[in-house]
Parts: structure tokens; C-alpha cells; sequence
């Protein structure tokens, strides 16, 4: 069932490549002279496409939502506004891709040399033949694994002084909505979609897989961050993240300044809290973002001034400028 449901999609999505290649793309690229990366541009629009889409279905899903039942409300959404730009850049896939694309030769070299010296191939599909070779069973493994290490690299984003100001740009937030997932510093984000990239390639993603794992990642993580009173349960909240469970990660003294640098690491299941004792299920209402911001600290009100002052923050732990080594987090 939920095989047939995706392969509809695809088509639909390819259908939509098809339609904007046609008549958006290739006259573009015959009209300067471009029609050498014809190939390119076709296969790069299927991630854009399916970014338009997660984009559309999170607006129309979570903001009613919002509007209906908020957790806050806000006399002025002004702050909310610039992640919608965030949304934009990271929701369209364009530094997944990239990556996944760019790191491709290298596994595909890595994967001939291994088997050239007699060890066993890294793909995930033959971890367990005529299982995890039916396509929805390997794609919920693969879901685990990248969970599993996304789990670390929040936890890394938080640890580690230098990586934490990049990430501060996320947690700087004061506003948390459904666009609030995507506000991350651009390099921080590269070197995320690096990491994520790498890790998908070693277990042997397909580059259609990657775009569908991604967009699932990016819708639920939206849902997470939304301003909406809605729960899953007691139960299901220890199945798959919630927003209340997220957003005690954003409040203020808990998810980043407690125990072990903060608490509710996970980007889709809270079971690697849960595991490695990082988890909080307390559901009351805190005010989010960071201390420093609400002492008086300003981590920028546009997409400019947020990666500057990241960077000055950065410039000011290595020893530079006024107030070297002031932050949350050790220097690393």
C-alpha cells in the first residue's frame, strides 16, 4: 500500500519535472546557450520540485494550525519572517544534492576497491536478503541510521563552542513556528548536508531515496517546530518526536544549557534520548531561544546580520575582539 502511494507520487513529481524542463527549462537554456547541462538541469529539478511541494504541504497542513490553536501569540511576526527565506533555501534540496551528486565518485571507487580486496559490500539492502531488499523495509532502515546520526551531530552542534555559534543561529529563534526548522547558519548547513550526504552513500541510498528521505525529514521536523497547541500521546510522543518535546529543547536553561549541554537531541525519534539519557517529557510552556539573547546579546534580526554576527561570535571564542570566550558552551 504505502509502496503504491509513493510510486504515485513519483509520478506526479516526475510528471511536474517533465511539464517545467519543457517549457520553463530547456527554452532557457537554448535561449543562453546552455544546452550542454540539459541533462543536469532536468535531473536537478526533481528535488526542486518535490522542495515546492513539502513547502506547499507544510504551509497548508501546519499553518491553519497555528492560526486555530497557537501556543503564543504574537503581536508582530516580523521575526518569523525571515526564516521563511531559510525555508526556501534549505527546503529546495539544493546542498543535498550537491553533495550526494559530488560524493558519488568517490563511494563508487570505495566500493569497487573493497570488493577488489574480498570485503563485503557496505549497502544496507543485503544486510538481511529478501527483507531488507523490499524498498519500504530498506528505506525505514535507512530512516534509523540517519536518524541515529543526526542524533550526534545535534548533540556535536551543542557541545562543541565554535560549531554551537553556527548553530545558535537556529536556536536564536524567540518565535519558534513552522518555518523554524529550517533557520541554520549556511555553513553550518553545508557542512550538514556533507555529513548526511556521506553517511547515506556508505549505506548505499539511491539519489531518489535520498530526495524522498529528505523531504520526510524536513516535513516532520516543520511539525515539530510549529506554533500549534496539538499532542501525540503519551505513547506516541516516545515513538516519534512532538512538538512539545521539541520545543523543550528550545526553552530557555533546558535545551541547550542542562545537564550534559542540554536535553531532546532528536530529529525524529526520541529513542536515542531515551537511550542515552538526554530526554525531557516535561510539556510546560517556557520562553524560547538563548539566554544571552534575552540578557541583551543581539544575534541579528535578518538573514545578514545573523551569519555576521555568528561569525564575530566565533572571531570573539578564538580570542579576538571584546569578551573572548563569553558563551553557553566549552570552546572546542
Amino acid at each position: 500500500m504505502l509502496h503504491s502511494v509513493i510510486a504515485s507520487l513519483d509520478g506526479v513529481v516526475s510528471a511536474l519535472q517533465t511539464w517545467a524542463y519543457v517549457h520553463v527549462v530547456q527554452p532557457l537554456l537554448f535561449r543562453f546557450g546552455w544546452m550542454d547541462y540539459d541533462e543536469d538541469s532536468y535531473d536537478a529539478l526533481y528535488p526542486v520540485i518535490v522542495g515546492l511541494l513539502t513547502i506547499g504541504a507544510t504551509y497548508l497542513l501546519l499553518r491553519p494550525l497555528e492560526a486555530l490553536r497557537p501556543v503564543e501569540r504574537w503581536e508582530n511576526r516580523r521575526a518569523v519572517r525571515v526564516d521563511v527565506l531559510y525555508t526556501a533555501i534549505s527546503k529546495l534540496g539544493v546542498f543535498n544534492l550537491l553533495f550526494f551528486l559530488g560524493f558519488q565518485p568517490f563511494f563508487a571507487d570505495l566500493q569497487v576497491w573493497l570488493r577488489y580486496r574480498g570485503i563485503a559490500n557496505m549497502d544496507l539492502d543485503h544486510l538481511w536478503p529478501g527483507v531488507t531488499s523490499q524498498p519500504i523495509v530498506a528505506f525505514l532502515i535507512y530512516l534509523v541510521v540517519l536518524d541515529f546520526a543526526g542524533y550526534w551531530y545535534h548533540r556535536w552542534q551543542h557541545r562543541f563552542g565554535i560549531w554551537w555559534e553556527l548553530h545558535a543561529v537556529h536556536h536564536s529563534q524567540r518565535q519558534l513556528s513552522l518555518w523554524s526548522d529550517d533557520r541554520n547558519h549556511l555553513l553550518d548547513g553545508i557542512a550538514q548536508a556533507s555529513f548526511f550526504a556521506a553517511i547515506a552513500l556508505a549505506i548505499g541510498v539511491a539519489p531518489t531515496q535520498f530526495v524522498v528521505l529528505t523531504a520526510v525529514t524536513n516535513f516532520l521536523q516543520s511539525v515539530q517546530h510549529t506554533n500549534a497547541r496539538f499532542g501525540f500521546g503519551r505513547l506516541f510522543e516516545r515513538v516519534l518526536v512532538s512538538p512539545a518535546f521539541h520545543r523543550r529543547h528550545h526553552a530557555v536553561g533546558y535545551g541547550h544549557e542542562g545537564t550534559a549541554y542540554g536535553c531532546n537531541f532528536g530529529v525524529l525519534f526520541p529513542w536515542w534520548d531515551m537511550l542515552f539519557g538526554t530526554a525531557s517529557w516535561v510539556r510546560s510552556v517556557e520562553p524560547t531561544g538563548i539566554r544571552q539573547e534575552i540578557e541583551g546579546e543581539s544575534y541579528g534580526d535578518g538573514f545578514f546580520s545573523q551569519h555576521w554576527l555568528a561569525f564575530a561570535r566565533i572571531a570573539r571564542r578564538l580570542g579576538f575582539g571584546r569578551g573572548a570566550g563569553r558563551g553557553s558552551a566549552p570552546a572546542a
